[in-house]
């Protein structure tokens, strides 16, 4: 297929040596007085799987849109693939594929000309266009779905066509902004499946979420963002090592019953945080903690011996709402 030659664009060169195709450098976008996103800074290497996480209005969309060339940046300086998206909107957005937060799929076609029609956008060839379609109905576990409607796909496969859609022109990056919102967890765990395979062939991942399960499981390195900033930086494993226990005891006494009971466990383990619906102690042994819990008295409802996980990073970081 056609591919525009990047190293013969002009424009900056790959920032820090081979291999980085993303730098943010101070990276702002304004809305009037108001900073969606506040000066962040990071790197993504070719072949990674990079995170955005956050809540809702964190500016994880709004960075999306700054690297997809859609969106001006305010200040900061930002590069994809050695370019400025400012000044080479075309030339990047020639090497990206864009899943967006809302499927756009065009209902009026059927399935197997969503992808072929899109792939007119970029100037593709029937004859590559006819093959590459087949190719991605049959990544997206669509092939039987080939002539339907979109209204007659479920919301999984919908979202399944939007990546295959994404990949016409043979992406080396690939954007998704909350690509599992709404879907059920089967359909999130075919969804991550063929993330996977997408990663294990070459192509840079680029995802936001405010699912902390979804960053674990996907994301080699993830950022955490809230108002427009940077909280905390790293792989998931080490953001859990650095910032929680290795595991955690859950203990529920009743809502009427849990703060009070939460002063009796002064003592067991690094930390508490009580909840209104639970106890949270931190503990490297968590049914250590639990035993020590019994031989105080204290008679738990419910109790549950986890590992950590980015949810209690978050806890520990920012509290149950992500704010700073």
């Amino acid at each position: 297929m056609p591919q525009t030659n990047l190293s013969d664009s002009p424009g900056p060169g790959t920032r820090g040596g081979g291999g980085i195709v993303i730098s943010a450098r101070n990276l702002t976008k304004k809305f009037g007085d108001v900073a969606a996103v506040d000066g962040i800074s990071f790197e993504v290497r070719a072949g990674e799987s990079f995170g955005l996480l956050g809540p809702n209005g964190a500016g994880k969309s709004t960075t999306m849109r700054m690297i997809g060339g859609v969106s001006r940046r305010s200040s900061g300086e930002l590069a994809i693939m050695g370019l400025d998206p400012d000044r080479y909107g075309p030339e990047v957005r020639a090497h990206l594929g864009v899943v967006p937060q809302q499927d756009n799929l065009d209902e009026e076609l059927r399935v197997r000309d969503n992808l072929i029609v899109y792939g007119r956008y970029f100037g593709l060839p029937h004859s590559y266009l006819r093959p590459k379609a087949d190719e991605l109905l049959e990544f997206a576990q669509l092939t039987d779905k080939a002539k339907s409607k979109i209204d007659a796909l479920s919301g999984g496969m919908k979202r399944r066509l939007t990546i295959a859609r994404s990949l016409i022109n043979e992406p080396r990056m690939l954007l998704l902004d909350e690509p599992t919102t709404g879907l059920d967890p089967q359909a999130r765990h075919i969804l991550w499946d063929r993330l996977f395979r997408l990663k294990e062939s070459g192509v840079t991942l680029i995802l936001t979420t405010h699912y902390m399960d979804e960053a674990e499981q996907l994301c080699d390195r993830l950022i955490v963002v809230d108002k427009g900033r940077i909280m905390a930086e790293g792989s998931p494993a080490a953001l859990i090592r650095e910032h929680s226990t290795r595991e955690v005891l859950e203990l529920r006494f009743g809502s009427e019953r849990n703060a009070s009971v939460a002063a009796e466990l002064a003592g067991i383990g690094e930390r508490q945080e009580t909840l209104p619906d639970r106890v949270l102690i931190y503990a490297d042994d968590g049914e250590a903690a639990l035993e020590q819990v019994s031989a105080r008295g204290l008679r738990p409802l419910t109790t549950l011996v986890r590992r950590s996980s980015l949810e209690d990073v978050f806890l520990r970081l920012t509290g149950r709402s992500l704010i700073d």
